[in-house]
């Protein structure tokens, strides 16, 4: 599996998962210049939330979500602030992180809530 294979892999994996666990998906792969947001949900109607899907074959590097770097959330940021704003939404934001690791020998997934915050 090719890296853009597992990444594509791991999101429809992290879609799947959030629905069975009760969120409405909004949109997937949502572009802002050239910001993109994995996974917007909603679980309940007040609050959104964004969910960066990160996945690996290997820790070796570190945990998947620990690539999720300051310039990263900034963009992430300003696509929500984007995405609220030209969607007239008056509702909290919630950031979360998925973190799939998937090889031969395994297949895990972590989901951290309000991963962080914006600034």
């Amino acid at each position: 599996m090719t890296h853009n294979e597992l990444g594509e892999w791991g999101e429809e994996y992290a879609t799947l998962y959030l629905v069975k666990h009760g969120y409405t998906i909004l949109e997937r792969n949502w572009f802002y210049n050239k910001a993109e947001l994995d996974i917007i949900c909603q679980k309940d109607k007040d609050t959104l939330v964004v969910v960066e899907v990160k996945t690996r074959n290997s820790e070796f590097f570190g945990d998947p979500q620990s690539f999720v770097t300051q310039a990263k959330i900034k963009n992430i940021v300003k696509a929500t602030n984007e995405y609220v704003i030209s969607n007239d939404l008056d509702v909290e934001v919630r950031f979360d992180i998925i973190a799939i690791l998937k090889n031969e020998q395994q297949e895990a997934l972590k989901h951290f809530e309000d991963a962080f915050y914006h600034f």
